[in-house]
């Protein structure tokens, strides 16, 4: 693994315009790093996660305000490259996987159609032969049955869960450095997901890419990735290792947790959260 970090961001800032004028600040002074590595990043709707990440591949509207004191990747100053420079690395080598496929596939094309011009955008010298081969083993990867099918398909012929599978393997066919994967399991079931998830291991693991998963699944975050950000009102609140979710410090990262149920548990109502505005405080640093 790389000693220096794949993505570097500090003091992150993002803003919108208020109709009564001013600005909501939404993102309020996120800093972190990654590696060649799989951070989870967790929290309530509406703390941030989605949108500390749009940033780094610039993709949020043009009514955002942002202002970040480091907002690079690898290397590459992502606050003062030109939008050319922008678009030549998304879709390249950074990637995102969105939530909903209904809202990311384009209704009127062809599934085979919009893969294969999402796989030759980044190589054009690719044959529409070659193309389609590699559209058509993406499919299987993610276990879509009759592939050949499939690509001839529109989306509104694909289930919720099979539409996913399309966009993953759609986004992960350029093999990127930076995947962000915006709950890119919540419309599998838990086979699939468990499938999907090693696939997008082996990925990081082949590759050497960095991956950011955000995530509501405390527990998928804490088996699957090595480090978790844990975000409140638009900070981190607390960053600890994976495998040391259970021990975390942080009331509101403690809060979560408890809410979670267990087959082992009382049959007692969970708890409800108590939020405080002291929380957006940061108790470590990230």
């Amino acid at each position: 693994m790389s000693s220096a970090p794949l993505v570097e961001v500090e003091n992150l800032h993002i803003g919108f315009p208020r109709e009564e004028g001013g600005f909501h600040e939404a993102v309020k002074g996120v800093s972190f790093t990654l590696g060649r590595e799989k951070l989870g990043i967790v929290g309530e709707s509406g703390s941030g996660k989605s949108l500390s990440t749009r940033a780094l591949l610039g993709v949020l509207p043009a009514s955002a305000r942002v202002s970040a004191d480091k907002l690079r990747f690898d290397g590459i100053d992502l606050m003062r490259a030109s939008p050319r420079q922008r678009r030549m690395l998304r879709g390249g080598r950074m990637n995102m996987i969105l939530q909903d496929p209904k809202f990311s596939l384009n209704p009127v094309m062809r599934i085979g159609s919009q893969m294969r011009e999402a796989i030759q955008i980044g190589d054009r010298r690719l044959s529409a032969a070659a193309a389609r081969k590699r559209v058509l083993e993406m499919l299987e990867a993610v276990h879509i049955r009759a592939p050949e099918r499939v690509v001839g398909l529109y989306p509104f012929q694909l289930s919720g869960g099979m539409g996913q599978r399309v966009m993953i393997a759609m986004m992960m066919a350029r093999e990127p450095d930076l995947l962000v994967a915006d709950e890119p399991t919540s419309a599998l079931d838990v086979t699939v997901r468990n499938q999907v998830l090693s696939i997008m291991d082996e990925l990081v693991a082949r590759r050497g890419m960095g991956l950011i998963l955000i995530s509501h699944d405390l527990r998928l975050v804490s088996r699957f990735c090595d480090r978790v950000l844990v975000m409140y009102a638009g900070r981190i609140v607390e960053a600890l290792r994976a495998d040391e979710l259970e021990r975390a410090s942080h009331p509101y990262t403690k809060g979560l947790l408890s809410c979670l149920p267990s087959i082992q548990g009382s049959s007692d109502p969970l708890p409800v959260l108590q939020r405080q505005a002291s929380w957006s405080e940061p108790t470590c640093p990230p």
